[in-house]
């Protein structure tokens, strides 16, 4: 087993999850309930963890975490549906309009 990240945000860290579990990795989490003793003990060492039971899977799981990283930090530029020809902004994948991928 091998940690692959942890997050301030249970949110955040079980979106990972479910994007590894997506493709196949074996993945689940720990200190998911520590968050009731912040204050106690260093807000870091409390946050939930994320980690893969193969420790083979390790490096495409941190890959998959490290592009999605990417891709919530960088929206895109803003793009027109071909579909409605609706302006949508650059963080969205899907026409808010009429739901066509972009």
């Amino acid at each position: 087993m091998k940690k692959v990240t942890s997050a301030s945000s249970i949110v955040t860290i079980n979106h990972y999850r479910n994007l590894l579990q997506s493709e196949g990795i074996d993945a689940f989490l720990k200190n998911e309930n520590l968050g009731s003793i912040v204050g106690e003990i260093p807000f870091p060492e409390v946050w939930p963890e994320l980690w893969v039971r193969n420790d083979l899977d390790y490096d495409r799981a941190k890959q998959l975490i490290d592009t999605d990283k990417l891709i919530e930090e960088s929206p895109g530029e803003n793009w027109k549906c071909g579909k409605c020809g609706e302006e949508n902004e650059g963080q969205f994948a899907a026409c808010w309009s009429c739901g066509k991928p972009a």
